[in-house]
């Protein structure tokens, strides 16, 4: 057995996929006879971290289960829908996330709002941050199965250790007592602790009401109106700008 392929053995066993690949493909072109020592180093270190990077994005978009496979190269900023560019811009950065804030989007049907955070949830993958998408309706019926099977706590676990934590489509259906407890007790854990997104197609001012019991919708929106970022969509739906069989595609709702 050559030095080389000794070399590859021992990178496969230690799990340097990305080494392996790049220190081949250096062999099979010798590409090793135009660059010095610490160039090769570098350029197996730099394969291997892409790898890395690579697989570890795929995971996190893949549990996240965002409603679209948004970019946010994808989002359209020039449709005159009331999306301010420079807010979007720094909510691609990730220092809203490391300051645990919230984010509030709003506008009606068919504006785009899931496509954009889905796209925002996409570039939180991107700096590295455990993200979740859940529908409203969806999260507050499974919660009631795991309080009906013991495991409740854990499902609030779950959401607490995410990064980003993503709820679309509050206020679709009428809140009861379980489901406005639920919803307190999950902002509760993440409040200056970690980043929430919250859409809904109700304007703000009407959280309120559709929350239900006055005290716990001030508990709720209290704590989060004053503090957040706001996304507040306006205008005709983007539907209308793609034909049928593009409805699903960019800027969809």
């Amino acid at each position: 057995m050559n030095n080389n392929q000794a070399t590859l053995n021992k990178l496969t066993q230690m799990r340097l996929p990305g080494m392996v690949r790049a220190f081949r493909a250096t062999m099979e072109t010798g590409f090793k006879q135009s660059i010095t020592p610490d160039e090769l180093v570098s350029h197996l270190v730099d394969t291997e971290w892409d790898e890395r990077y690579n697989r570890k994005l795929a995971r996190l978009i893949k549990a996240a289960r965002f409603r679209y496979p948004a970019s946010f190269e994808e989002i359209d900023l020039e449709s005159p829908r009331n999306l301010e560019k420079n807010l979007l811009l720094r909510l691609s950065e990730k220092g809203w996330i490391e300051a645990h804030q919230f984010v509030l989007v709003t506008g009606p049907t068919g504006t785009g709002k899931s496509f954009v955070v889905s796209a925002l949830g996409h570039q939180a993958c991107m700096h590295g941050f455990k993200t979740g998408y859940y529908s409203c309706s969806k999260l507050f019926k499974q919660l009631k199965l795991a309080r009906a099977d013991g495991s409740y706590l854990k499902a609030l676990v779950r959401i607490q250790k995410l990064d980003l934590f993503i709820l679309d489509d509050i206020g679709l259906e009428p809140f009861d007592a379980q489901s406005r407890m639920a919803l307190l007790e999950i902002l509760e854990d993440r409040i200056g602790r970690r980043s929430t997104i919250i859409v809904s197609q109700i304007p703000i001012a009407m959280w309120h009401q559709i929350i239900g019991d006055p005290t716990i919708a001030d508990a709720i929106c209290d704590r989060i109106f004053h503090s957040s970022h706001r996304i507040e969509l306006k205008g005709e739906s983007m539907r209308k700008k793609h034909s049928p069989h593009n409805e699903q595609g960019t800027n969809g709702e």
